[in-house]
């Protein structure tokens, strides 16, 4: 495939993308380069707050989350914002006090997300469970309570 192709792919697979208020979705945002910014502290309280000020903002109500060294996952139900929308405020915010935080300017973000809608069928809580251990499938801890970047709304 050439660039072209993968680009008109790329599009053709976001006009699909439907939101649906009310529905819950596992995202998922890759960082640019997967430069494990997180490792900061100070970064990834940046994007938890954004993604809190959202939470308070009714865009998406946050079930769980874990925010990975390059990476985060992010258990949302909608609320009043578009999917799309909801992750571009996100990372545009978070771009934005990153940068700020480093002195720095440029892509924070890679483009684009991966999202699945969960089945109304699904269990939300094992999908919850499956997000905040995932630092401890990834060796990063050997306990889930000793990572300090994930939450859940049944803590």
């Amino acid at each position: 495939m050439d660039a072209s192709t993968i680009a008109h792919h790329g599009r053709a697979l976001r006009a699909g993308r439907f939101s649906e208020p009310g529905r819950t979705y596992l995202l998922t945002a890759v960082t640019q380069h997967r430069r494990p910014l997180f490792h900061d502290g100070r970064l990834a309280r940046s994007l938890i707050a954004e993604m809190r000020r959202l939470h308070e903002q009714r865009a998406g109500l946050s079930l769980a989350w874990v925010v990975m060294p390059d990476h985060l996952h992010w258990l949302v139900q909608l609320d009043n914002m578009p999917l799309s929308r909801l992750v571009l405020q996100l990372k545009s915010r978070s771009a934005i006090a990153i940068n700020r935080i480093h002195g720095t300017s440029g892509r924070v973000w890679q483009k684009g997300f991966h999202d699945r809608a969960l089945r109304h069928d699904e269990d939300v809580l094992t999908v919850a469970r499956y997000i905040v251990a995932n630092p401890l499938r990834a060796g990063l801890v050997n306990r889930i309570g000793d990572y300090p970047w994930w939450d859940a709304a049944w803590l």
